[in-house]
């Protein structure tokens, strides 16, 4: 935000907020879904239906007088990846939701303000100050709080959402890197859509189950939940820095929470709230660090090169 008025920051960062706490109740409302259908279906079947919804949205999006800008994009590269982590985040998220309760998943969710730092560092070149490092750190501590007894009780489902937090922080961070390179936010959402339906596509034949009606509708209202989350995220992106954004995620463990409760029975433990609690508490610093002007941030660490604040150069 180098070159703004506090003024003119601010409001834009208050714009990203908005956006990503909606971007919240969709991609919620989405997961919610993924959890309901992942117990009678494959992901292919899933993913492929819905994938080829979205990239309909989108072209139908993409005809409207206020947006047409076509679905080129001059980062197909960049694209190229943020595509692929997209569908292995997807997949991921799959299994996670199917092996694991909604609000444990939510805690590796958690993780990825520290992996949006690190990864904007080497990928962005977002310095991120260390007074933000430390606070996100301390939130890993958060999703010990899953494992009392030592991690002998990690499971193949703990493995599916760190890796599902891993993938989704990279195309993350990768959206935020094509974004401050162009404005064509729905290119974003169409070609890792069309991604997933083309990888999804290849095994669909071998787990195609026959699907009523009703669940058709749910694989359906899945896809709108999907375009609309992703479209509004990829526009916060280009406003906020990807580890500023990823702790305002955190809103998501209340949605999931009574989503959990009222569509599966699922309450969480002590443990869970701990964890939760320790997470977004200092999830929260990123978030007012980007409401602060940066000639006030003052570095906590005296002796570190980066700790003058973060650069968003290219």
């Amino acid at each position: 935000m180098t070159g703004t008025t506090p003024q003119a920051a601010a409001r834009t960062a208050s714009l990203g907020a908005v956006l990503v706490v909606v971007y919240t109740a969709m991609i919620s409302s989405a997961d919610a879904i993924t959890k309901l259908i992942a117990g009678g279906y494959s992901a292919p079947q899933l993913y492929c239906l819905s994938g080829l919804i979205v990239m309909g949205l989108s072209v139908l999006a993409d005809r409207h007088p206020s947006q047409q800008r076509g679905l080129i994009t001059r980062s197909p590269g960049a694209m190229a990846i943020r595509s692929g982590a997209t569908v292995l985040a997807a997949i991921s998220f799959f299994y996670a939701f199917r092996l694991l309760p909604f609000a444990e998943v939510f805690l590796f969710i958690g993780l990825m303000p520290i992996l949006a730092g690190a990864m904007s560092g080497v990928i962005l070149r977002e310095h991120v100050r260390p007074a933000v490092w430390i606070a996100l750190a301390t939130g890993f501590g958060g999703v010990l709080c899953l494992f009392p007894n030592g991690f002998g009780a990690v499971s193949t489902g703990h493995i599916w959402a760190f890796s599902a937090a891993l993938f989704g922080t990279l195309s993350m961070v990768m959206a935020r890197h094509i974004g401050k390179r162009e404005t064509n936010s729905l290119a974003q959402v169409f070609y890792p859509n069309m991604a997933i339906f083309a990888t999804m596509a290849v095994a669909l034949p071998f787990v195609w189950q026959p699907m009523p009606l009703a669940d058709l509708v749910w694989v359906a209202g899945y896809a709108m939940c999907l375009f609309t989350a992703r479209w509004l995220l990829v526009v916060a992106l280009r406003l906020l820095p990807a580890y500023a954004v990823t702790p305002l995620m955190n809103l998501q463990f209340v949605w999931m929470v009574g989503l959990g409760a009222l569509f599966f029975g699922e309450f969480p433990s002590a443990n869970t709230y701990l964890g939760v609690a320790i997470v977004m508490g200092t999830g929260l610093f990123p978030v007012w660090d980007q409401f602060t002007p940066e000639n006030q941030r003052k570095p906590l660490l005296v002796g570190f090169p980066f700790g003058r604040g973060f650069r968003t150069d290219p």
